[in-house]
């Protein structure tokens, strides 16, 4: 989707206007005409915006265009949650830059080799795209040096935030002067991005792009049943009707939970619980497996389900009427998020007259239907997309994410495509791998080392 706002609108070098001409680019995308004037103007930015809306160059061409080619000194650096994606930016960088001479622009990541990275390094490069991991080894050793950085970009900052690199951001930022400007591009924004914003920026300008009203992307049904074994089986047969890659069952008390779990379980979900009555390993291991994609449905209680954060959740059951409507409202906004599609579906019992008039006066009068005839019989459950691996190391050994990544990804045997989030715990770590791809990642970190020591790694269920 293009805007009305043209390139040659903005104060660019001609070099740049040149190269986008001949790119055949003329019209700037939303982001890039709300996002551009603010970096040229040296402003810190907050930039909301999904894949594909055309980022990289709006935090590209900010960088190029106030880029000193004669100062062959790392000027700007762009950190990417993967090496995928840093090749991209990189390639497209190039690309912007072609009318430039003498510009070099380095990508330093984890999962290739490190020494024609030191030798790059010691040759001198303008712009660094790397990923955090690789970024930081480099600069703790000395071989990289950002005291004449003036940009510094994080790309899908909400990524990295998930796959456990805010440590690593933290201390990266530690490397460069307090006056850099500082451009943070997500898709998302958790609460999390916000806690980076306040530490690192300045008086930063928010741009959110395509907003819409989270709560207009979310469907809401509400469906009559009679007893327990009725809310169960109804409980089944809207997951298989909906097919959620991802979905929360909500619960009102913890015995309920369990026994909810472990209904679906026995029917073949791939399903955790969340509740009071598990220690904290246990409710730890349920999140980070809920969030790492590795079980598809999680059932919950209201309390144990505060530590989730999840943007992309298909799908919330309320398998009771919670006790009041500020509850239903705060559950049923776990789906939906960020302009994606949510579904909230409600089980009304004959005893849930009263709650549910209540909830009716702060939302409106809602129809309760009948389960049809048939629905969900006879499809498959859907399986969760990654498996996940148990490492026996976590922040007491100073692992880090780009620690395992690289294990992972070092020979081309697998990329960073089949590796999905990365979570580090204090004694423990967690990754998800594809589902196809699983035996072959526990192979390669039991066979390998982490660190220089040895982890045991096993397969979780």
């Amino acid at each position: 989707m293009q805007s009305n706002t043209e390139f040659s609108q903005l104060a660019l070098n001609p070099s740049l206007l040149n190269t986008l001409a001949e790119l055949g680019f003329t019209k700037m995308t939303p982001i890039q005409a709300q996002a551009l004037p603010e970096v040229l103007a040296g402003k810190d930015l907050l930039a909301q915006a999904k894949t594909g809306s055309g980022k990289t160059a709006a935090f590209g061409l900010g960088i190029l265009n106030q880029l000193d080619v004669k100062l062959f000194r790392v000027q700007s650096l762009v950190l990417c949650p993967t090496r995928e994606l840093a090749d991209q930016v990189a390639s497209e960088l190039r690309r912007f830059a072609r009318g430039i001479h003498n510009i070099k622009i380095l990508t330093l990541c984890g999962g290739v080799a490190i020494g024609p990275q030191i030798g790059s390094l010691e040759h001198g490069a303008h712009i660094i795209v790397g990923t955090p991991g690789r970024v930081l080894d480099h600069l703790n050793k000395g071989r990289l040096h950002l005291e004449y950085i003036q940009q510094f970009v994080l790309d899908e900052a909400d990524r990295m935030l998930e796959m456990g690199f805010s440590e690593a951001l933290e201390t990266i930022t530690g490397f460069m002067p307090a006056k850099c400007q500082r451009l943070l591009f997500s898709a998302t924004f958790p609460e999390s991005i916000a806690v980076i914003a306040k530490k690192q920026m300045v008086d930063p300008v928010s741009i959110k792009v395509e907003q819409s009203d989270d709560k207009a992307n979310i469907t809401q049904q509400f469906v009559a049943v009679t007893d327990t074994g009725n809310r169960q089986h109804a409980t089944q047969r809207i997951l298989l009707a909906k097919q959620p890659k991802s979905a929360v069952v909500f619960c009102n008390t913890k015995r309920e939970t369990q026994e909810v779990a472990d209904y679906l379980k026995h029917a073949g979900f791939d399903v955790k619980a969340l509740h009071g009555d598990l220690d904290q390993r246990e409710r730890d291991q349920a999140l980070a497996l809920f969030a790492l994609k590795c079980v598809t449905v999680l059932v919950a209680t209201d309390v144990a389900a505060r530590g989730l954060d999840i943007d992309a959740l298909d799908l919330v059951v309320n398998y009771q009427l919670p006790h009041d409507s500020d509850t239903y409202i705060h559950r049923i906004g776990r789906t939906g998020r960020a302009g994606e599609q949510g579904s909230a579906i409600t089980l009304i019992g004959t005893n849930d007259d009263y709650g549910f008039a209540l909830l009716q006066d702060k939302i409106g009068p809602q129809a309760v239907v009948e389960i049809a005839k048939g629905t969900g019989l006879g499809t498959h459950v859907v399986e969760a997309e990654m498996s996940c691996i148990r490492i026996d190391g976590g922040k007491k050994n100073k692992l880090r994410p780009g620690d395992i990544l690289g294990a992972l990804t070092a020979d081309n045997e697998l990329s960073g495509q089949h590796v999905g989030k990365i979570q580090i715990h204090d004694i423990w770590s967690y990754v998800a791998v594809k589902r196809s791809h699983i035996k072959l990642a526990l192979a390669k970190l039991n066979r390998g080392k982490l660190k220089g020591k040895s982890f045991r790694a096993r397969i979780m269920s």
